[in-house]
């Protein structure tokens, strides 16, 4: 059988990367407009229901809410059944998606886009009808970085902490090229091209395979491929090259766009064959539909993996808003995907790992996920629903100099109007860290398509990517798929859609 895969990776390189000034990737609300202006269009607060509301979900609205979603699974049980071999793969990882960001973002989004009290809003990938959670740890680590979850998510393989495409034997500060040959691991990018499958971090993404054979190729990064070397405060390259150029003159004589611009990316149609885009600021929604504008050109199937980057690196400053936001973004992307593909796409949806983030009680059916409770402690000292359990928020809400605060020495947040009208407000940090931590609970995968009812239970997060090779008939595990017997493999392209810019595969890089 053959597929189209394309594949997209961004990954900075042999350089040192300070820390990212959030404020310059992303922008939530009008510059110009005053605080007033943008509370009332951007950051409304939302009151919790009514009795009467709550008087309207009687046993009756409960019994045929229940029966709507049985009626769901059943119907996506008999697609599931119908097709044995996927045709096409979606891959969504949103860096740093815990459950708890999964519950608080579900309410954020049904709040803040619908309108709802939020419970009971359903994220696209809610409805999925197979689910399961997911063992993040590496293997010799509680809490895991970005670089091991990622390995075990694309190869099959756990590893170390902050090793990347390496198993376990490979030691990050012992530099054997011997043991680092006999360490590496191949993706479900290289199985795919090694069944003759159209394929799809910065100079490995467009001087090696598997990623020089990717068709798109979507992210941010323009310093990191020496593109511009206007950015001096962090992740510039130090060798010179502009790897945008060697793209260019790699694709000479076919139908590429090379979009460093939001404009440029629209210029992107049915004769678009490449695709190299570290673009402006498109949204990942917007980045996800040109891939499959390109990749569902083929016959064969393709391979496309969509990474939601900034949750990730929001939470990292306390930024709960800012980590709300991108998740309805990435919630976005995931329904166009659906509405983009049919029946036989395999999608699947999770996360790397988790984070220190927590849901405290005890609010109100309703009331506004970015506020305060005064359910819980003392009345006079209200705190804010949404926590994390370290990071720089911290020293943001402890304020010992400010002894006429009635709740000294911490802020009161019932008062703080920056809660209302800043983007980039900090929730608190219970331990004061430069950067909050990644959490080492279990995440959660989503999963619909063929074979999807093997996401179940309890699983190691290496399982992941073994499915995708036995549904899709390439890899390691494809001939325990009785049906890829039944067909005759070729080609697949591979495509990797990365928000963050900053990724995976295979070389030795620190991750936070």
């Amino acid at each position: 059988m053959e597929k189209s895969v394309c594949m997209l990776l961004f990954l900075t390189v042999a350089v040192n990367c300070a820390s990212i000034n959030m404020k310059e990737d992303v922008a939530l609300i009008n510059a110009d407009a005053s605080p007033q202006q943008q509370n009332k269009t951007q950051f409304q607060y939302k009151y919790p229901i009514t009795n009467d509301e709550i008087l309207q979900q009687d046993k009756s609205f409960w019994l045929n809410a229940g029966q709507n979603i049985l009626k769901r699974v059943l119907q996506s049980e008999e697609e599931s059944q119908r097709y044995k071999i996927a045709k096409n793969v979606i891959i969504f990882v949103g860096d740093g998606m815990g459950i708890s960001t999964i519950t608080a973002a579900r309410i954020y989004k049904g709040q803040q886009k619908f309108g709802t009290s939020g419970e009971e809003y359903d994220l696209t990938f809610d409805k999925f009808p197979n689910s399961a959670l997911v063992k993040t740890y590496n293997v010799d680590m509680q809490v895991p970085d970005s670089a091991g979850t990622a390995t075990a998510l694309f190869t099959g393989v756990k590893t170390r902490y902050e090793a990347v495409g390496l198993d376990v034997n490979c030691n990050r500060t012992i530099v054997d090229k011997d043991v680092y040959e006999r360490s590496k691991v191949d993706s479900i990018m290289v199985w795919a091209q090694n069944a003759n499958k159209d394929t799809d971090i910065a100079r490995q993404l467009v001087e090696d395979t598997p990623g020089k054979k990717f068709k798109v190729i979507l992210g941010g990064g323009q310093q990191h491929l020496g593109h511009t070397m206007d950015y001096t405060d962090y992740c510039t390259r130090q060798d010179g090259l502009n790897l945008t150029n060697t793209w260019t003159e790699s694709h000479a004589g076919s139908n590429y766009i090379l979009a460093t611009n939001n404009e440029q990316l629209n210029m992107v149609n049915d004769e678009t064959e490449y695709l190299l885009g570290p673009t402006g600021t498109p949204s990942l929604t917007d980045m996800t539909r040109k891939a499959l504008h390109i990749l569902k050109k083929g016959e064969n199937g393709f391979v496309l993996m969509v990474e939601g980057g900034l949750i990730d690196r929001a939470h990292h400053k306390n930024y709960a808003r800012l980590a709300m936001e991108e998740t309805a973004e990435f919630d976005k992307a995931i329904s166009l995907a659906i509405n983009e593909t049919g029946p036989e796409t395999l999608i699947i949806v999770t996360a790397d790992h988790s984070h220190t983030f927590t849901m405290e009680g005890y609010s109100k059916r309703g009331n506004d996920i970015l506020g305060f409770t005064e359910k819980a402690g003392e009345p006079e000292r209200p705190f804010l629903t949404l926590a994390y359990a370290n990071g720089p928020g911290f020293n943001y809400h402890y304020t010992p100099t400010n002894t006429s605060n009635a709740t000294f020495p911490w802020r009161d947040s019932s008062i703080d109007e920056n809660r209302l009208n800043d983007p980039y407000y900090q929730h608190i940090g219970a331990f004061n860290t430069k950067d909050e931590t990644h959490g080492g609970e279990d995440v959660a995968v989503f999963a619909k398509g063929p074979n999807s009812n093997l996401i179940r239970g309890v699983i190691e997060q290496n399982y992941i990517a073994l499915l995708i090779s036995y549904s899709g008939c390439f890899g390691p595990q494809a001939d325990l798929n009785p049906a890829c017997h039944k067909v005759a493999p070729s080609g697949t392209s591979t495509s990797l859609v990365n928000i963050s810019g900053i990724i995976l595969l295979p070389l030795l890089i620190n991750f936070i």
